[in-house]
């Protein structure tokens, strides 16, 4: 049995497809019967749409008793534990999930003595890159960015701590912004924004960025949960380099009109640099009063590098990124424009 938190997220579908259809056995996780823990309420459609033998269980990571029955004959299982909040309406939930429910999720697994738990985390936890040389490895130290990389950051310390103490076996996985099959309607409305010419450009647009292909990401997370090298230790996993935002909106332009047949207005919105500065203001000031507003934090972001290298996992782990962001953005676009 393979045990997968927020499978009906973004992330979480593309493991469990993955897993369903055999893909993850070249990586050393064969297919296998998935229980699959969602937040109660949400929708099972797309899980369901990949398989109907999925054995699906409605729970919160806040209440240990949902942990319990989700973990329920789990001795000896991998768990990969996708969940977490990104984008909520207040700060609190992200302390609330993101820390306390992976607190109370690790703790649960000791009792079940798990064979590993896979933790997905952020580049947040490190915050952004202090010039455009840097890149960010397994030896940055934490600079969080804001409350979500503050809760990321307390998350994995948290998960450390049980690891150091002997009752859990785990890995940490941070990955970047990520791209692929079963994204949200948000990646629709990016998508759209450079078709029709107001793709936001902040600065020069040479800043910068680190992405996943969402089945880089799945690679990069079953080889850490099955290589013995892994236990106790962070890897960053993304596609094989960075790339600057001006290439990222070039590289969805050129697609949506020579694959995808599409009309593009050739456009930019090009924004001085010091709106994200005076963005990232707005956005300290909405979260001190307890608040998040999801399009100023990303207009927060829009001119800071934020890049990493995954060195350390193609030493270690074997990782070889397989998809660039020419051929991930084609499937990505595939889904919404065919």
């Amino acid at each position: 049995m393979i045990y997968i938190t927020g499978a009906n997220g973004w992330l979480g579908l593309n493991l469990v497809n993955s897993i369903i259809s055999g893909k993850t056995a070249k990586w050393g996780l064969e297919k296998d019967e998935i229980q699959a823990l969602i937040l109660t309420g949400t929708s099972k459609e797309k899980l369901l749409s990949i398989s109907r033998d999925i054995n699906i269980i409605e729970g919160d990571l806040t209440n240990k008793n949902d942990l319990t029955q989700f973990l329920s004959s789990s001795d000896k299982s991998f768990v990969f534990h996708t969940a977490g909040v990104i984008h909520p309406k207040r700060i609190s939930e992200f302390f609330c999930v993101n820390r306390g429910g992976t607190k109370n999720l690790l703790e649960v697994a000791s009792e079940a003595s798990v064979s590993r738990v896979v933790v997905v985390s952020s580049n947040s936890p490190c915050g952004c890159n202090p010039d455009d040389e840097h890149v960010f490895d397994e030896n940055s130290p934490y600079n969080p960015y804001m409350n979500y990389g503050k809760s990321k950051m307390e998350m994995e310390q948290l998960a450390n701590d049980l690891y150091k103490d002997g009752l859990v076996d785990l890995t940490i996985i941070r990955a970047p912004w990520f791209y692929g099959p079963f994204q949200p309607a948000r990646q629709k409305l990016f998508f759209e924004m450079i078709r029709t010419g107001k793709a936001p450009i902040v600065g020069g647009g040479e800043n910068r960025r680190s992405m996943a292909y969402t089945e880089n990401i799945v690679q990069g997370m079953v080889l850490a949960a099955t290589k013995e090298i892994a236990s106790g230790k962070t890897y960053w996993i993304a596609d094989e380099r960075p790339y600057t935002m001006n290439e990222i909106v070039n590289t969805i332009e050129s697609l949506l009109v020579n694959e995808f047949g599409q009309e593009c207005s050739y456009g930019r919105m090009k924004l001085p640099g010091f709106i994200s500065t005076f963005a990232e203001k707005m956005d300290a000031a909405f979260q001190w009063l307890g608040l998040y507003h999801q399009k100023i934090h990303v207009l927060s972001e829009m001119n800071k590098h934020i890049a990493c290298s995954v060195n350390g996992a193609k030493i270690d782990l074997g990782y070889s990124p397989e998809y660039s962001l020419e051929i991930g953005m084609h499937t990505s676009l595939s889904e919404m424009y065919n």
